[in-house]
């Protein structure tokens, strides 16, 4: 009698999940992150489409909007005033960006050198750009005085007749770039040191082996490895020079009350950013102001690209 096999009930198989869409499945994190957006779409982003809808009107903060339509970047483009602020800013911004990477350069490689007290040195060169600007220019304001300065001092001491530092056009330019100098060759010194030690030593060690001097090292291995940290420095440079506003204020709101944000006698210290703080906040003139800011964010780009290409040629 033939026996009957039974066959084993057939096991379900589970069904297959859905896998969950990326928003529901890391939502928390997007959570987590999500104040960091939040805060730049309200304080940065959307600052900056306001000012771009508010170049197009008349308004001066209270009352309501009137459309102008491109009549202010017209004005802007005739206006004497902002070309010399124009002016102003890139003689100032040459005075001290070239000075300063100089200085900034030749400090880097001295402290790559030192074997003693390098964390020492660091600091110390680092703080000027840390301290206060309003504190420095205050003080840059007493070194450059007229009657006591101690700048004047010096060239009394050497026999050279004083300098109205503060009340000339060029001596407000030279004071204003020194001060920059002052405030951005220790900071600009740390980025050349950190770009120096990435510079292998066997090269310097091959170099000296086939009697290369200091100075020949320097311009076939040093110089030409550090183009990009020299693009990095000098892009920075003419982003934060061109953008010069504190250092004129304060420095030149005490050399005369009618020039208190004019930027001095004969508005030779009137920076762009000096210019669009007079006519936004002074004149009350916030649609003009929007146009002003506009047209110095396309000098900023376009003296960051002239630079970019400049380094970036003599690279290749």
């Amino acid at each position: 009698m033939a026996v009957l096999e039974q066959t084993p009930p057939a096991v379900a198989q589970p069904s297959p999940t859905r896998p969950k869409k990326g928003l529901r499945k890391y939502w928390h994190l997007y959570a987590a992150i999500s104040p960091f957006y939040l805060i730049f779409l309200g304080f940065g982003l959307f600052p900056v489409g306001f000012s771009l809808y508010l170049s197009f009107h008349r308004w001066d903060g209270l009352g309501s909007m009137e459309w102008a339509g491109l009549s202010q970047y017209q004005y802007l483009l005739s206006d004497g005033d902002f070309w010399n602020s124009i002016g102003n800013t890139i003689i100032i911004w040459a005075l001290a960006t070239f000075p300063m990477i100089f200085l900034a350069m030749v400090t880097a490689v001295m402290l790559n050198s030192a074997v003693r007290f390098k964390g020492l040195y660091r600091v110390a060169y680092f703080l000027p750009n840390v301290t206060s600007v309003v504190a420095i220019a205050i003080v840059f304001g007493s070194i450059f005085s007229t009657n006591a300065g101690m700048v004047n001092a010096v060239l009394h001491a050497v026999g050279i007749d004083q300098v109205a530092w503060l009340n000339t056009p060029w001596g407000i330019k030279v004071t204003i770039a020194a001060l920059m100098t002052w405030q951005w060759t220790g900071y600009n010194a740390i980025i050349f040191l950190a770009g120096l030690q990435t510079v292998p030593g066997e090269l310097y060690e091959a170099a000296r082996m086939d009697g290369a001097g200091p100075v020949q090292t320097f311009f076939r291995i040093t110089l030409p490895l550090l183009r990009p940290t020299l693009l990095f420095v000098l892009v920075v440079s003419t982003v934060t020079g061109l953008q010069s506003f504190s250092e004129p204020q304060v420095l030149l709101q005490t050399s005369s009350n009618d020039s208190t944000f004019a930027g001095g006698p004969g508005h030779s210290g009137q920076t762009m950013v000096l210019y669009f703080f007079q006519q936004t906040f002074d004149n009350n003139d916030f649609g003009y102001g929007a146009a002003v800011a506009w047209g110095i964010f396309l000098v900023v780009v376009l003296f960051s690209i002239i630079n970019w290409r400049l380094v970036q040629r003599r690279g290749d």
